[in-house]
């Protein structure tokens, strides 16, 4: 099997020298660039299987760069955790709307940011047509059956409303996974944009109630949106 190649994209050479290495003791090929104005080019050419972005960069501005990358056919299935600093709380809800996977705050230990980008690979590694085809989703005793449309817990039926059950269903695709308000209404509304983003949390409360001692599978991002718990 091929190493997975990552770019770096961060302008603080140390850290970028620290990501790297520890990259490289992982065995994944690593790119690196120090500045904004490259990157469209080299993802062009070079065809990371994972981008690691800062979102203040010299030369171009971070948000600018996943906001063309993920617009494009050809870059926008590539994954992309931005890399944030302290304040930028504002800057991740946007990234994550523009469709970035993931975000990891400054400062971090190598062993976090190696823990989040081995979490996507095993993701894409699962294969998404896998896992639009499985019809059966399983956490413990928390069970999801897409093709029946039912939920259970420790055997129980849970009887959920259709967007409760599509908000369940969205989220559990991606175990681990922060989706922001917006991503959520945009995945389980679709053409329903009319609809406020707080009426998420309105049905995000109701799931809840009705998972009772297995709602700590949705888990609330402060500031930022919602996921459904990764298996520890």
């Amino acid at each position: 099997m091929s190493k997975k190649r990552v770019l770096i994209v961060e302008d603080d050479h140390d850290i970028n020298e620290l990501i790297r290495y520890n990259l490289e003791r992982e065995g994944f090929e690593v790119l690196s660039l120090y500045d904004g104005e490259q990157v469209v080019d080299i993802v062009a050419t070079r065809k990371p299987d994972l981008i690691l972005l800062d979102l203040m960069l010299p030369g171009r501005d971070g948000l600018d760069i996943c906001r063309e990358l993920k617009n494009e056919l050809a870059t926008k299935k590539i994954p992309i955790i931005m890399i944030t600093a302290k304040g930028t709380e504002s800057d991740v809800v946007v990234g994550l709307s523009l469709g970035a996977d993931d975000y990891i705050p400054k400062p971090f230990s190598p062993q976090v940011l190696l823990a989040h980008i081995k979490a996507i690979f095993r993701r894409l590694d699962g294969s998404q047509e896998d896992v639009n085809q499985q019809q059966v989703r399983q956490w413990n005793d928390l069970l999801l059956d897409l093709l029946k449309h039912k939920v259970s817990y420790r055997n129980h039926s849970i009887h959920l409303t259709g967007i409760e059950f599509s908000i369940l269903e969205f989220l559990s695709r991606s175990p681990g996974r922060v989706f922001s308000r917006e991503q959520i209404l945009d995945n389980v509304w679709k053409e329903g944009r009319f609809i406020v983003d707080r009426a998420v949390d309105v049905h995000i409360r109701g799931l809840r109630k009705k998972l009772g001692h297995a709602q700590d599978y949705i888990e609330t991002v402060r500031g930022i949106g919602y996921r459904f718990k990764e298996a520890e």
